[in-house]
């Protein structure tokens, strides 16, 4: 026997008609977002936020016969928003530091905000513990104190953003993996210093 279908069994169940609204709406406001942030980028053309190392010095690195080293440094990065209409923000700040695979410290520093067209240091006095090192890490050192260089690597990352008013960019990573070689008399920065700076 064939069964006909009524309006009432055709009829669409009220939460399917629910989820199919939420999501129109969710995609609304997406393709709005969107459409805001471009046309913002385009009117004040912002720049992204930048991070360096302008200065950093050694002092004291020393190194006993137990094959045990200590070391002090200063690293000041210099965050930068080159922006005349757009405020920035730093967050997730976290670097390493190291020497020929020791790990010397951590890095860290909490979220902070930058004025239009502002810079800001950011300090860093690093002073290790006293650090056993293995038969190959002292031959690295006394190679390095026979050279008058010492080699370290600091690497990381940190968050990064624009806004002007309700407008913000989407948050990107800045990632530096530095060379620092100093001269161990002085504690002075050589020209063989460099970081590798990449934003993703």
């Amino acid at each position: 026997m064939t069964r006909h279908r009524t309006d009432r069994d055709r009829r669409t169940h009220p939460l399917i008609w629910c989820v199919a609204i939420i999501c129109t709406l969710i995609a609304i406001i997406v393709i709005i977002s969107g459409v805001v942030i471009f046309v913002g980028y385009l009117f004040f053309r912002p720049r992204m936020p930048t991070l360096s190392i302008t200065y950093a010095h050694l002092y004291p690195f020393k190194y006993d016969q137990a094959g045990i080293l200590y070391t002090h440094l200063t690293i000041v990065f210099r965050a930068e928003n080159n922006n005349v209409r757009a405020e920035a923000s730093f967050s997730e700040f976290e670097f390493e530091l190291s020497f020929h695979g020791v790990k010397i410290a951590r890095l860290l520093n909490h979220p902070f905000d930058m004025d239009k067209n502002s810079t800001r240091p950011v300090t860093y006095s690093v002073e290790s513990d006293y650090i056993p090192l293995d038969p190959n890490q002292m031959v690295m050192v006394q190679q390095s104190l026979a050279q008058n260089r010492a080699e370290f690597r600091l690497t990381g990352h940190s968050r990064t953003w624009w806004r002007v008013g309700p407008i913000r960019s989407p948050k990107f990573w800045i990632n530096l993996d530095c060379v620092l070689q100093f001269r161990i008399d002085d504690g002075s920065t050589t020209d063989s210093s460099h970081c590798i700076y990449k934003v993703k």
